[in-house]
């Protein structure tokens, strides 16, 4: 026999004279919820209630007065109501001018053999619809239990559910501290950055590093992964990266190497990053960078042409012998960098398109003339309204602009 992964009862059969009138019944005295209410195709109505746990389905069925099941009408039903506290329910239900054959009743019964008798317990009490048909209402010592326990269980759940919440909020606060706070000034660029998360944190990750004597590092990076572990490595990899850039200027390859070697020992063996870290002088608007298997940089230069700053190695973390070359570029007046995550580009519009490099250097050079910040937020209008839906992966942008 087959393991079965769901089994339960559908609908029991309540035969009644008038459906609307037993609907009533069901729904304003006994609190219950409509479960259903439509015709066939013959013009059938068919009706059903359930009690608010949604356990049982009873269908209210208007047989022809021709018929057998007519007859039923006014009969014990067979079916057994369970709750914890039939009195309380007694005095509700008779207040809404419900019909009870007998106040409820206490009964206990032994069963079992002559040394291990057990004891069933539990009060009990029988009542009727508007048309006679009754039913029973019980209370068991054991289901009592039994309701007890998942009454706690559940408010375990709901409390663990809560702290989990709150420790999770705690944590987007803290991740959030972890992005720039501040923007070192620069004469000749303008920039600025912006990381939207799908989840309350995530393992996308931007900076903007002071090297001092106007040099910038300009760092993002995604974390392989998502969620609470993604945003665990990204406050990883983000120490690493500060606290070894007091090299980066001088010595940009052997300051990565350093970055890799960091990551590597102190996280798993299957995590890693692609990083892109572009090292910007002030003074004279050289950009050298690496490009650790991340997406390509946009460079759209002031005169419309665009340049794609390649990757110069591979992904950080993965491996313990780890290298990369550098690549360099010169900014002129107006020119535009853009460094990005694969949350902008492989965002979905409505029919399953990703939004894609090509929209992102359009959306580029239409906006060219705004300032970085204005830009990103133009631009990551038009991704969110281009992707409607939930979003599925972290959007981070980050725009430097030639003055």
């Amino acid at each position: 026999m087959s393991d079965l992964s769901h089994l339960r009862l559908h609908a029991v059969n309540i035969f009644v004279k008038d459906q609307e009138r037993s609907l009533r019944f069901y729904v304003d005295q006994l609190g219950f919820d409509l479960a259903f209410d439509a015709r066939s195709q013959t013009g059938q109505r068919w009706v059903a209630v359930a009690p608010p746990d949604g356990s049982a389905v009873l269908t209210l069925i208007a047989p022809d007065p021709e018929s057998k099941e007519y007859a039923l009408i006014g009969k014990p039903t067979g079916v057994v109501f369970v709750t914890d506290d039939v009195p309380a329910r007694y005095v509700e239900w008779s207040k809404r001018g419900v019909n009870f054959r007998f106040s409820p009743r206490l009964r206990r019964v032994k069963y079992g053999d002559d040394s291990k008798d057990r004891v069933w317990g539990g009060v009990f009490t029988r009542f009727e619809d508007v048309d006679h048909n009754s039913f029973a209402l019980i209370s068991l010592d054991e289901v009592n239990e039994a309701l007890e326990v998942q009454r706690r269980e559940i408010a375990e759940k709901l409390e663990t559910e809560r702290r989990a919440a709150q420790e999770l909020q705690i944590a987007k606060q803290v991740q959030a501290g972890l992005f720039p706070q501040r923007l070192p000034p620069l004469e000749t660029l303008e920039y600025a950055g912006v990381c939207i998360q799908a989840r309350q944190v995530g393992g996308d990750y931007y900076d903007f590093l002071d090297l001092g004597r106007r040099r910038l590092g300009f760092v993002i990076g995604d974390i392989a992964g998502k969620g609470i572990a993604a945003a665990l490595l990204m406050s990883n990899l983000q120490a690493n990266l500060r606290s070894q850039c007091a090299t980066a200027h001088e010595q940009p390859a052997i300051f990565l190497r350093s970055v890799n070697r960091l990551f590597f020992e102190n996280t798993t063996d299957s995590a890693y990053a692609t990083l892109f870290f572009g090292l910007y002088d002030d003074e004279t608007g050289c950009l050298r960078y690496a490009n650790c298997g991340h997406l390509s940089a946009l460079l759209l230069r002031d005169n419309d042409t665009l340049e794609r700053l390649d990757a110069t190695g591979t992904v950080v973390g993965l491996f313990e012998e780890w290298d990369c070359s550098l690549g360099e570029c010169q900014f002129r007046a107006g020119d535009t960098l853009a460094l990005y995550t694969d949350g902008v580009t492989e965002s979905l519009g409505e029919s399953g398109e990703e939004f894609g490099e090509h929209r992102l250097v359009e959306a580029l050079r239409r906006r060219r003339g705004m300032a970085p910040e204005a830009m990103i937020q133009a631009i990551v209008e038009e991704i969110q309204g281009f992707s409607p839906r939930e979003q599925h992966d972290d959007i981070t942008l980050v725009i430097g602009r030639r003055r």
